[in-house]
């Protein structure tokens, strides 16, 4: 909203047209220097950094500044994408979640799971698709993939190779259970950025991450179904077996079952995000329950909450996850920029009228298609990063599918299924397969397994978009926004 007691040059400038010395393109440098540091890190180099993507990002937007007709115009483009309410409200939400996320990896609950399946003595097949269930549990829990697969390789790929279970499956099952996770979890990044992107026509707000997971699960759940019977299925068929016992796997990981009382604070979070719809009220009831409830059990200490290193730096998992956090804001922010560039240079504007004008885009399944290709080519784009990815992509999909009337769930839920999907393991270019690949290697007498071929294991992602795609061509779980924002089976005149 506009200040009424701004000076009047700052009004007009605020309206002034963002226009640049090589026409609209001048609006696409910055994605596109962005573009090159993404290919740079990710494929040539092999490096995974959230920092350098950040650093390519501002590079770009410093670049395509001089560029522009009026310097400081393009700079009040930046800060109008960066402070937008939508932006404000995401970058809160995942600085707040990410404290639960730190406080769920220091109590071990991987660990947990480790004894919870070498007690239950699965081995093979079974224990890849048990695997498989327990990354979902763990990705649930801390709602972060790629902390997922830092947190389970190094303890459940080696246990699992020793319990004779398929190197390439039991690497597609950690990476599918991880990216299960960031699909459902309300804590997600995914999820968040996904349901925020999206806004009601016939009410103020954006979808409620709690509405969103839950009109979600009828996607993910069944995906996730049908890859557990996959994993046990073929695991079964291709997996050596192993004459080792449970005591011997629990002695080599040090596992034990005290981790998994951790469990109880996060489905108290589930719940309340369910029941309240507020995130942060959510994330405040399982901080607080997870903290006492760690302190009581002897699984943290205070030093474990904030402390002081030997070193002078300040630790306990209050600071940690901050730290973990801070590189996605920061690469949050220059992203919302850009985003701020495009939107006032007018190429939102421009791609969605040349959607509008194709007779099939504006139909609910021609406007669920165009998302979802949409997404999965900015996926593609962004090496399978999903968050930044719709953060770029998640202002297109709510034009275009609003135009079609359709309910700001069921445009989360398309373009997110895409993203999630195949848009995470694009062969060559993805950066989950490129970290389960690296996260298979160093473990002694485990064989290492290359990122191409876990492709072929990830049966949750391929699962995943086979079930959204079917729900886009048939119209099953299709809603579209009612009056108040209430979904409704039946279109509704969309509203501007």
């Amino acid at each position: 909203m506009t200040d009424s007691k701004a000076p009047a040059s700052e009004q007009a400038t605020a309206h002034e047209p963002l226009t640049f010395r090589v026409g609209m393109l001048g609006a696409l440098i910055a994605p596109f220097v962005f573009l090159i540091g993404v290919i740079a890190y990710f494929v040539v180099f092999a490096v995974f950094d959230m920092n350098a993507l950040t650093a390519s990002g501002l590079a770009g937007l410093i670049i395509a500044a001089l560029f522009s007709r009026k310097y400081s115009r393009f700079w009040d483009a930046v800060i109008s994408g960066v402070s937008s309410r939508p932006s404000v409200t995401l970058l809160l939400i995942l600085l707040t979640v990410s404290l639960v996320s730190a406080l769920i990896t220091a109590t071990d609950v991987s660990g947990g799971f480790v004894w919870l399946a070498s007690t239950l003595g699965v081995s093979g097949g079974v224990f890849i698709a048990v695997i498989f269930l327990m990354a979902c549990a763990i990705s649930m829990s801390t709602g972060t993939s790629i902390g997922t697969l830092f947190t389970a390789f190094p303890i459940f790929y080696p246990a699992g190779v020793l319990l004779g279970a398929d190197p390439l499956l039991l690497a597609g099952a950690i990476l599918s259970g991880a990216l299960f996770g960031d699909s459902l979890a309300p804590i997600s990044d995914s999820t968040i950025v996904s349901a925020s992107t999206q806004r009601y026509r016939r009410k103020v707000g954006t979808a409620e991450i709690g509405g969103v997971v839950r009109s979600r699960a009828k996607f993910a759940l069944p995906a996730a179904a049908v890859s557990a019977i996959l994993f046990l299925v073929i695991g079964s068929a291709v997996s050596p077996g192993t004459d080792m016992s449970a005591a011997d796997i629990v002695d080599a990981t040090g596992a034990g079952p005290l981790p998994l009382i951790m469990l109880v604070p996060i489905a108290l979070l589930l719940f309340t995000a369910f029941w309240k719809r507020d995130i942060f009220l959510a994330t405040t009831v399982g901080l607080i329950a997870g903290t006492v409830l760690g302190l009581v059990t002897g699984l943290l200490d205070f030093s474990d909450i904030i402390s002081a290193n030997d070193d002078g730096t300040p630790g306990g998992f209050l600071v940690a996850g901050v730290g973990d956090i801070i590189p996605l804001i920061g690469l949050g922010i220059v992203i919302f920029g850009m985003i701020g560039v495009l939107q006032e240079a007018g190429v939102f504007d421009a791609i969605v009228n040349a959607a509008s004008r194709s007779a099939f885009a504006r139909t609910p399944r021609g406007a669920e298609v165009v998302i979802g290709l949409g997404a999965l080519a900015t996926a593609t784009v962004f090496a399978g990063v999903n968050g930044p990815s719709m953060i770029m992509f998640g202002p297109v999909a709510d034009r275009i599918g609003a135009a079609a009337g359709l309910h700001p769930y069921r445009r989360a839920n398309v373009m997110e299924g895409f993203t999630l999907g195949l848009g995470s393991v694009v062969p060559i270019v993805s950066s989950f397969l490129l970290i389960a690949s690296l996260l298979t290697q160093g473990h002694e007498g485990v064989p290492e397994v290359a990122a191409p071929a876990i492709f072929l294991g990830a049966f949750y992602p391929l699962a995943l978009t086979l079930v959204i795609a079917i729900s886009v061509l048939t119209g099953w779980g299709r809603r579209f926004e009612g009056e108040g924002g209430a979904e409704s089976r039946t279109p509704v005149p969309p509203v501007d």
